[in-house]
């Protein structure tokens, strides 16, 4: 006899099971913690660094995210950029928590990142912190990490929210939600002081063990580990210059009335107040310019400058900054002889590797050192050389054009070692002019929630990329990294070596680059790592208000930003001295 077959009921599921990057798997009860999890495969496997959030199938959680089904898990540590960033914003969180407990009513404002870890801050409610107060801030931080206070988040109606920060005097963050199309908004809760910020944070205070208060001229900072140096602070060294540019920008923002994003939304919905915010911004931008001309004019004159060298991360506008200065230089009835430092490279078979084999073009030795500083003296003696050209087809260094200075001409040299004093070892130093370029500050999206300057020259990128070279946000994205890296190399040590800073930060520049990065940042594939990026980008810039296309147009053909949104009237333009014309004996070729 035939046994009939039988419908069993399905049970429903308990557990869920998590593959880890190392293909181990893990089984667990529905709803457990991505970060429980991680802690057993770091019970069993210890992390390099520090725990902070997860990739959950190719996206960012928190670790308090509750799992509800089978995923695949990876941890995110203190020395990747997304770790760092939980890290440094649940910092913020703590210390504004601490601020409120000791003082009610007290407003603290992160105002930019300095170098080797630490936001620059002040109060904005009274007189700065004294070095007592500081120290009482930050024994109540310790003790808040010390008693590993749970941080929550929920979300609240839009009005509440608002209501919210009106009644603690937070006008940052109540211009900002105007901007908010969505009517609810996600807070965190710690110690009953709730707060917004746009990206993850840690699911308690106990992770937030290495942090610092340090006293400095009207303000602290709060110093926080880098990805480098995870489990150590780094001495903070004093960086008089960058310094002097921070309290430039801020001046700057004053002048304007524009001291967050809210601000710049309201201005950008009036036609009137953006056209004069675009033309007021470029003036301070030509200003400064001008001021630096006329420096190294001086220079010229009195000490016998005759090499300026512009170095700079990528996507600060070296290019357009070079140009509007050999402008500037001709008013001052000086001869600028552009020379490509590119052009100077080895042989591709003698370019150093990196430590993956792959060529290093960012790498000084990929220069050749002994020529570029003979061609130089020669050049400054007035004796005629011939140039050499690189052919990147066929990496090969070939004879060039001929070139001889005259007795007035400057060398304009851009590339990103310009700083580094190896570069130009025999040239003498009081013949050298340095200028370092970078978006060096940023407006920020309020008080408490920054937009690094990083991400400004990434969004830049991914316009001109797209624009000029036909890369999509995926291919910027997956560069940006290496790109880093060098940068952190060869160009950040050596900034305090310049002669000068040009900050190419525009006060209104996320207005202008939102509606030209957002389609491109949309079109990054879900569940990949670059995307992840994207969806931070554009988390940011939601709150930006765009400016439209005709309000595009008033951005002048000259300006830096130009470079990146395109139509630049400087595009093909090179100083008449220094062309290739020959038959030109004032350019000195």
């Amino acid at each position: 006899m035939v046994t009939q077959p039988q419908i069993i009921p399905s049970q429903p599921r308990t557990t869920l099971r998590v593959t880890l990057d190392n293909d181990n798997v893990l089984e667990g009860p529905i709803g457990t913690p991505v970060g429980d999890f991680l802690e057993v495969a770091h019970a069993m496997q210890p992390y390099e660094a520090p725990l902070m959030g997860a990739i959950v199938d190719g996206h960012l959680r928190e670790l308090s995210y509750a799992l509800q089904r089978d995923a695949a898990i990876e941890p995110v540590l203190l020395n990747s950029s997304d770790g760092g960033r939980i890290y440094r914003r649940t910092l913020v969180f703590l210390m504004t928590t601490a601020a409120s407990e000791l003082w009610p009513g007290c407003r603290v404002s992160v105002r930019y990142a300095v170098p080797d870890g630490g936001y620059y801050c002040t109060r904005l409610d009274a007189d700065p912190f004294t070095e007592a107060e500081l120290e009482q801030l930050a024994d109540r931080m310790r003790e808040i990490v010390a008693s590993d206070d749970p941080i929550s988040k929920r979300t609240v109606p839009l009005e509440e929210a608002a209501a919210l920060f009106a009644e603690r005097h937070e006008d940052d963050k109540v211009r900002l939600l105007e901007q908010r199309s969505r009517q609810h908004l996600t807070l965190y809760t710690l110690r009953g002081w709730s707060d917004y910020y746009y990206g993850y944070m840690l699911p308690s205070t106990g992770h937030l063990h290495l942090f610092r208060l340090i006293d400095v001229e009207k303000g602290f900072i709060l110093q926080y580990p880098r990805r480098e140096s995870v489990n150590e602070l780094l001495t903070l060294e004093a960086y008089n210059k960058l310094s002097q540019v921070f309290n430039q920008a801020d001046d700057w923002l004053r002048r304007m009335d524009v001291e967050d994003v809210g601000r710049l939304n309201r201005i950008v919905k009036d036609q009137n107040r953006i056209h004069e915010l675009i033309l007021v911004a470029e003036a301070l931008h030509e200003q400064h310019i001008a001021q630096i001309a006329h420096d190294i004019s001086q220079k010229h004159q009195h000490q016998g400058v005759r090499l300026v060298l512009i170095a700079g991360p990528s996507s600060s506008g070296k290019t357009t900054f070079a140009k509007r200065l050999a402008i500037q230089l001709l008013a001052h009835g000086l001869r600028p002889f552009t020379l490509e430092l590119d052009n100077y490279f080895v042989d591709r078979e003698r370019t150093p590797r990196d430590e993956d084999g792959d060529y290093n073009f960012e790498a000084l030795e990929a220069i050749n050192l002994p020529l570029f500083n003979e061609q130089l003296l020669r050049l400054i003696r007035g004796q005629t050389v011939t140039l050499p050209r690189f052919d990147f087809l066929t990496g090969k260094s070939l004879p060039g054009r001929q070139a001889r200075l005259q007795e007035n001409q400057l060398i304009v040299i851009e590339g990103i070692h310009g700083l580094n004093p190896r570069l130009v070892p025999q040239i003498p130093e009081e013949m050298i002019y340095r200028v370092y370029v970078s978006a060096l500050t940023q407006l920020n999206i309020d008080g408490h929630n920054r937009v690094p300057t990083t991400d400004v020259r990434l969004l830049r990128r991914i316009v001109r990329d797209a624009d000029h070279r036909g890369y999509s946000a995926t291919q910027t994205l997956e560069r940006w990294g290496s790109v880093r890296r060098g940068e952190k190399e060869n160009i950040f040590p050596y900034q305090e070596n310049a002669d000068a800073m040009f900050n190419s930060a525009l006060v209104y520049e996320l207005a202008a680059l939102r509606p030209l990065a957002e389609p491109l940042l949309l079109q990054v594939e879900p569940n990949t790592p670059p995307h992840i990026e994207a969806k931070r980008l554009l988390s940011f810039l939601g709150w930006v208000q765009p400016l439209l296309p005709t309000q595009l147009e008033m951005v002048p053909d000259t300006s830096l930003l130009r470079e990146f949104v395109g139509h630049s009237s400087l595009e093909g333009y090179h100083p008449l001295i220094g062309s290739d014309d020959p038959a030109d004996d004032r350019n000195g070729v």
